[in-house]
């Protein structure tokens, strides 16, 4: 169980800080130990705890866990690390983050955040782990049917459905991977992707093959109906434009994510896609602000999550230290 935690005693006044992460998943968590074990004063604000990680049901390739790790689990092993060096987790949302009132480099300025409960942040460095989100399919009945028979997490839903009809819409490691577990646990499961191959790992789409698990090739969802309830799909073939319906209890989909960068990108350092470029130091083309894990559109995964956020940890304090000997501290 975790013991969650606001405000530290001491620091319910506090308001200026060495850094500011935002977002706690693996990357956030990671930046926060690091900087922590610096000696810089650090809190997470976040409105939940873990991202994308928490919501896995297995995690096989994360090193030191040969025999696979839940993601549940690993997530509350990082944050009881993180609160091992009295590094709060603040329990809310980033509205936006403006630059102060003066020139940077001044030893006055700091990086103010806002957040939707009304509290205002001034930080010297800001690290941004906010993440990504599950994609849409963006069809009529999804946004409708959300959380009454369509989902974007298998571990949260899928036990409402054993016995019941659903279909999985996606290829790669995700899709195919929350298809074998909702198979495990008794859903009937059909799998529909868009092209004519996955594009899995060769040894989840292994496993796909040996549970006997339907899928539906070339074919795209471009409805989901019901009433109270998902009853059904509409399905089109790609290649001959045939359009079928099918009947199902539950729309489980997983073709990508989009990243949480809605509050930053009015500070110019998103790319056309929302995503935060960075370079190999996790610097953003902000002064101050660093970035790490799925926001800067790498590769996603969560050691290379853990491995950004250190770097941009580092970067952070050699960027305060440079700060304070420019301006005499």
């Amino acid at each position: 169980m975790f013991s969650l935690t606001g405000f530290s005693k001491g620091k319910e006044e506090k308001t200026t800080w060495d850094v500011v992460i935002i977002g706690a998943g693996p990357a956030g968590y990671t930046a926060a130990i690091y900087t922590a074990r610096f000696g810089l004063e650090t809190i997470i604000i976040s409105k939940d705890l873990g991202g994308n990680m928490a919501l896995t049901d297995i995690i096989e390739n994360y090193p030191g866990f040969p025999e696979g790790i839940s993601g549940s689990e690993l997530n509350r092993r990082m944050y009881d690390q993180v609160r091992k060096y009295n590094v709060d987790v603040i329990f809310d949302e980033v509205e936006r983050i403006e630059k102060g009132e003066c020139p940077y480099y001044e030893g006055k300025c700091y990086w103010m955040i806002y957040t939707k409960n009304g509290r205002v942040y001034k930080a010297k460095t800001v690290i941004i782990a906010a993440g990504a989100e599950p994609r849409k399919l963006n069809i009529p009945g999804e946004k409708e049917l959300t959380g009454r028979g369509v989902s974007y997490c298998a571990t949260c839903d899928g036990p409402l459905f054993v016995g019941k009809e659903v279909i999985v819409v996606g290829g790669g490691n995700t899709a195919l991977q929350e298809a074998l577990y909702l198979h495990s646990i008794g859903v009937k499961v059909t799998l529909v992707h868009r092209r004519d191959k996955f594009r899995a790992d060769k040894i989840l789409q292994d496993r796909f093959k040996e549970a006997g698990i339907p899928a539906i090739l070339n074919t795209v969802v471009i409805e989901i109906k019901g009433k109270e309830k998902v009853e059904s799909v509409v399905l089109k073939n790609v290649k001959t434009g045939e359009v079928f319906e099918k009947k199902v209890d539950g729309v489980f989909i997983f073709i990508g994510y989009e990243p949480k960068t809605d509050f930053v990108k009015h500070l110019g350092i998103t790319d056309e896609w929302g995503y935060i470029p960075v370079d190999m130091y996790m610097r953003t083309k902000a002064p101050g602000i660093f970035a790490a894990g799925d926001i800067t559109n790498v590769f996603k995964q969560i050691a290379v999550a853990v491995g950004q956020g250190a770097i941009a940890a580092n970067s952070a304090k050699e960027f305060i230290e440079s700060w304070m000997e420019k301006n005499g501290a």
